[in-house]
């Protein structure tokens, strides 16, 4: 069981919780319990920092004095993401990383081929 803090009473409570057990504070999004609800620290907005506020492409009606949110990515994590993304490399190199996710059909196509020719020969 994985634990976590509840952002209102600090107890320790399991992660997967809909609502916190001591202070029935909402964890997750009403009728979604997959979906973790963000919560703003103190005064500031969840906006201020969102990823989909910067590039505008949030459509929350709370926009941009948003308190909780289901959607919020933090753009500083969001760079820090992107900074540690290994370099795509070559193109030779995507095209034998192709080749090895798709080895099982690129078998049975060729077999199919040969299976082709040898029926033309006949």
């Amino acid at each position: 069981m994985k634990t976590a803090t509840c952002p209102r009473c600090h107890q320790s409570i399991d992660s997967q919780a809909v609502a916190c057990p001591y202070c029935r504070t909402n964890l997750k999004a009403f009728g979604h319990p997959g979906i973790p609800l963000h919560r703003a620290v103190g005064t500031e907005f969840l906006c201020d920092t969102c990823t989909y506020h910067a590039d505008d492409t949030c459509n929350f009606p709370q926009r941009p004095y948003a308190q909780e949110c289901t959607l919020y990515q933090d753009v500083n994590q969001s760079h820090l993401d992107a900074q540690q993304k290994p370099y795509a490399g070559s193109k030779a190199a995507n095209l034998k990383s192709w080749i090895r996710r798709n080895q099982g059909s690129i078998i049975l196509l060729v077999i199919l081929f040969v299976s082709f020719l040898v029926a033309l020969r006949l």
